[in-house]
């Protein structure tokens, strides 16, 4: 149901990010500006004091604790479930908030309806690009970023086709995807397309919620007239063998199976 006295919702999840979490949700408050917003947090059972931290310094935050590590898709359609604005934000626990960019992002959706789903700039601590928006993978494009520390790989022009390296970044465009660190988009594609595919853990969910955006009629932007920083975590590419990362390998093959292995709109 939406609240017409809340216009956008932003949900975040957060696993063993406390204090990353912490300057977050600084920085949304600190930034957004002539907007109206609500925040859930869901807490997949960090036990590093992120449920007391918000109740104790952020009590207006909806939170949600949860008992186990539910993954990524499960917990953000927790949150989903529990919003009453317009309008969508998903923002992972490791961004940081440098300027108004919330509002950017919703006057962008207001004055574009065909877009179903607009997602900003990202950067690192140092202000350096991040690749948020990509095409649509390969199989082996899936496979090299993986494996991006060898050299001859990261430089490989699969990856860097996959990345969208060949573009500056700087205007307005329809992409394929967004990476899923910061996705705004209408509470209306949630309606009619349903959440995020709660079968899948951790790694693929946001290229299958955007291709569904795409096949519902909708557009998929990339904006960067504004920018976030993103705290980049990379989990599974610090340990290719964890737990974690079979899980995110369990994803991937199970969205190329649900897709026929041909993954385009």
């Amino acid at each position: 149901m939406i609240d017409n006295n809340v216009e956008i919702s932003i949900v975040i999840i957060s696993w063993k990010m406390r204090d990353l979490l912490e300057r977050c949700l600084k920085t949304i408050y600190d930034f957004t500006k002539d907007v109206t917003f609500e925040i859930i947090v869901v807490d997949n059972n960090s036990l590093d004091g992120t449920s007391e931290m918000i109740q104790n310094d952020y009590p207006e935050v909806r939170l949600i604790k949860n008992s186990e590590n539910k993954g990524v898709a499960p917990a953000r359609n927790q949150g989903i479930s529990k919003t009453s604005g317009k309008y969508i934000l998903i923002l992972d626990a490791d961004m940081e908030l440098v300027e108004n960019s919330i509002k950017q992002l919703y006057d962008f959706m207001e004055s574009n309806p065909a877009a179903g789903i607009v997602g900003c700039k990202l950067v690192d601590k140092d202000f350096n690009l991040q690749f948020s928006c990509k095409r649509f993978p390969t199989i082996t494009a899936f496979l090299f970023r993986r494996l991006e520390w060898i050299d001859s790989i990261k430089n490989s022009k699969t990856l860097k086709h996959h990345t969208m390296q060949d573009w500056d970044h700087n205007g307005i465009r329809e992409v394929d995807y967004l990476i899923g660190a910061c996705q705004f988009f209408r509470k209306e594609v949630v309606d009619k397309i349903g959440m995020y595919d709660d079968k899948i853990f951790y790694g693929p969910e946001d290229i299958d919620f955007c291709l569904r955006i795409w096949k519902a009629g909708w557009k998929v932007y990339y904006y960067p007239f504004t920018k976030i920083i993103h705290h980049e975590q990379r989990i599974t590419k610090k340990n290719l063998f964890s737990k974690i990362s079979m899980k995110h390998f369990a994803g991937i093959f199970y969205l190329y199976r649900k897709y026929n292995f041909r993954i385009k709109v």
